[in-house]
């Protein structure tokens, strides 16, 4: 079993959740995070007291696109898995701020491919999202199936650094595995997320806004059971010649794969606001609006490969994890 473990994006929402759980098996966790302002630096820096608070953690506070450092980072950790969750996160914000995506999720992972590349660790494990399948229509979406036409440049940076692994693991030989997530949430979540808005404004007698009329369906993935199914995969490096199945993503040129970890089970953006208003005993002011650009009516994920991977995986309600982040959020801001 590996011992040392790399994560990227340590005081992120994901980051700090995995980080726990590696912890709490016994791993030496170097998290490494520059601490940006995308979000409150305030909930980022809470996360990261508590880790380090734990034995067996070190945090590195850098910039992922500062030329060198995540591969000294590596160097002085010699980890034998690298998880590189950090990145420029939000589908709306990249048509804002679209430089921003271009430092972190191009640069910023090229470097982390560059560290793999000095220093092949057992395997390399990168984040992608449920929004490089853009435009597709076919649900539930399938680790197979094209995807092509992203609908904003966040996802265009996540389908490149697919495209960039890729390429590293058929030229470098180093074992990767991308993860496409799908709407993750819970406690510690990120404030630019609906869960977190919501919540906040419905507590606060504030109107939410609600885009395409409610019409949207996601695929709501509670975020402990997303990080056993990242903490499951680490043990599955990809080997060439020997896929799961038909259905399995494995290239056939480079130990290579992308692996959807979702719960399998949509759930209609109107029933998900029922969950937040059960939890929080206040009914919600609604904002119909319009679709907003770069946003995609639905996701859903199909879970078959990661299943034959790894097993099957705990898959919490969202009435359940609605209410364990209400729960957190009003002990954290007394709500």
């Amino acid at each position: 079993m590996a011992r040392s473990i790399l994560v990227t994006g340590s005081a992120g929402f994901i980051g700090f959740h995995l980080c726990r759980l590696l912890l709490d098996e016994g791993f030496e966790v170097t998290g490494f995070d520059g601490m940006t302002d995308y979000y409150d630096p305030a909930l980022k820096r809470a996360r990261l007291e508590i880790l380090e608070q734990r034995p067996g953690f070190r945090q590195v506070t850098a910039m992922l696109e500062d030329r060198g450092r995540v591969m000294e980072t590596v160097a002085e950790a010699a980890p034998d898995v690298i998880v590189h969750l950090a990145a420029q996160a939000g589908v709306r914000y990249s048509i804002e701020a679209p430089r921003s995506y271009v430092d972190a999720n191009l640069i910023g992972t090229f470097e982390v491919l560059e560290a793999a590349r000095a220093h092949t660790p057992a395997h390399l494990m990168l984040a992608s999202t449920s929004s490089v399948f853009g435009a597709n229509e076919k649900m539930p979406y399938a680790e197979t199936d094209k995807a092509d036409a992203q609908m904003s440049f966040y996802a265009a940076t996540k389908k490149a650094n697919e495209a960039m692994a890729h390429s590293y693991a058929h030229l470098f030989g180093i074992p990767t595995t991308m993860f496409r997530f799908f709407t993750v949430y819970g406690p510690w979540g990120r404030p630019d997320m609906a869960l977190f808005k919501f919540t906040k404004a419905i507590l606060a007698g504030e109107p939410i806004d609600i885009y395409n009329h409610g019409e949207m369906m996601r695929d709501f993935t509670y975020v402990e059971d997303l990080v056993l199914g990242i903490r499951r995969l680490m043990e599955v490096p990809p080997v060439t010649g020997a896929p799961a199945g038909t259905f399995d993503s494995l290239s056939p040129v480079a130990p290579w794969r992308v692996v959807n970890i979702g719960n399998g089970q949509p759930v209609k953006l109107m029933d998900f606001i029922a969950a937040i208003e059960a939890a929080t005993g206040r009914a919600a002011i609604p904002n119909f609006m319009e679709m907003q650009p770069g946003d995609v009516p639905a996701t859903w994920a199909e879970t078959r490969l990661l299943e034959a991977l790894v097993g099957a995986l705990p898959r919490t309600e969202v009435t359940e994890g609605v209410a364990e982040f209400v729960t957190w959020y009003r002990a954290r801001y007394n709500a």
